[in-house]
């Protein structure tokens, strides 16, 4: 995807919403990154253009200065198409090492070929006073 970056252009009324952010010390997670966050997610288009996501971009900026990147094809092993007047609704998760802020891009291609992204809006993953920091 990186490479593309700079052909993907916005489209109005294509959105993205993040519904929940939600600690999950339960979840696998490794030595170096032992807190896990589920985050849930909505794409909304309200645009005139049926859209396929195609693949997504993560930035994750933690507190130590450290930067996760996250690329990969489609989302969560599905590529949706995204009617104008419908949404797609998922949730996945992310591990930190310390707390973080995410943000992040989708890329699709609209029915007329043109290729389309939306930002995620940034948000934060902050480790509760309450867990172990390591």
């Amino acid at each position: 995807m990186s490479k593309f970056e700079n052909e993907f252009k916005e489209v109005a009324g294509l959105s993205v919403k993040v519904d929940d952010v939600i600690y999950m010390p339960n979840l696998e997670a490794p030595a170096d990154r032992p807190h896990p966050f589920v985050y849930f997610i909505s794409i909304i288009n309200q645009s005139q253009k049926q859209v396929r996501i195609l693949g997504r971009k993560w930035v994750i900026c933690q507190a130590n200065n450290e930067w996760i990147v996250v690329e990969g094809d489609g989302v969560v092993n599905q590529e949706p198409v995204i009617k104008p007047g419908d949404e797609f609704t998922y949730n996945s998760y992310h591990v930190i090492g310390d707390d973080s802020r995410a943000t992040g891009s989708f890329f699709g291609e609209a029915e007329d070929g043109s290729l389309v992204m939306v930002r995620i809006p940034d948000f934060e993953l902050k480790i509760p006073q309450w867990a172990e920091k390591s």
